[in-house]
């Protein structure tokens, strides 16, 4: 599962999409949970619309009782899990621009920080949900997750997490797919978009380090 990415700036998101940028902040280099991040959502009109939300389905401060994390929802159990089906049945689907993402590798015989992105280093779209919330002050927040499917024979993805752990992926929509996915209009139709990218059309780094290396060990 992925913890931790780069997204685009709110320029490249733009250009990326196709979504104004307009009124749109800034949002921290790296996403990490419970960080604001860029999404991408159809509006009213099924264009894209740039928002910046949170990244978890559920943000801590929303939680009661022992927090969970809703980084990741796995494709298969969508319409189950009861933080991801209401957005599942509405198809509630959104674009995450992102640079690279990371993921521990084990090759070494300890865990190590790589990130995979784009052959081309282009940057690209995660597929994602979202969900709005009544903030207690007034107005609406929102939040996101990624979407992940098993990556168990694929040539790339199979590289990461511990030996002997199920392999899981974050899903690539391609550009000319956007617009697909945003306004898929059924699960069923969303559902069909969640494949896995060709590994040839990608390529993953050892990572560098950053100020939250030391804590690792507790989130992979």
């Amino acid at each position: 599962m992925c913890v931790n990415y780069k997204p685009t700036s709110a320029k490249v998101a733009g250009a990326l999409t196709g979504a104004s940028t307009e009124g749109i902040g800034d949002w921290p280099e790296e996403t990490w949970q419970d960080y604001a991040a860029p999404l991408v959502r159809a509006d009213a009109g099924g264009r894209p619309e740039l928002l910046v939300g949170t990244y978890g389905m559920l943000p801590k401060r929303f939680q009661q009782g022992t927090p969970i994390s809703t980084l990741n929802a796995r494709a298969e159990t969508l319409s189950e899990k009861r933080s991801y089906a209401s957005a599942w049945r509405g198809v509630q689907t959104c674009l995450l621009p992102t640079e690279w993402f990371v993921e521990p590798n084990y090759e070494s015989g300890k865990a190590q920080r790589w990130a995979i992105g784009m052959a081309d280093q282009r940057p690209f779209c995660l597929a994602g949900l979202w969900r709005a919330w009544e903030e207690p002050e007034g107005g609406l927040s929102f939040s996101f997750t990624q979407i992940t499917v098993n990556a168990d024979r694929h040539p790339l993805m199979r590289r990461f997490h511990k030996p002997g752990e199920e392999k899981r992926s974050v899903v690539i929509i391609p550009r000319s797919q956007y617009g697909a996915w945003l306004n898929a209009g059924s699960p069923e139709l969303a559902r069909a978009m969640l494949r896995l990218t060709p590994a040839a059309s990608m390529k993953a780094w050892p990572a560098e380090k950053d100020y939250r290396e030391t804590r690792q060990s507790d989130l992979f």
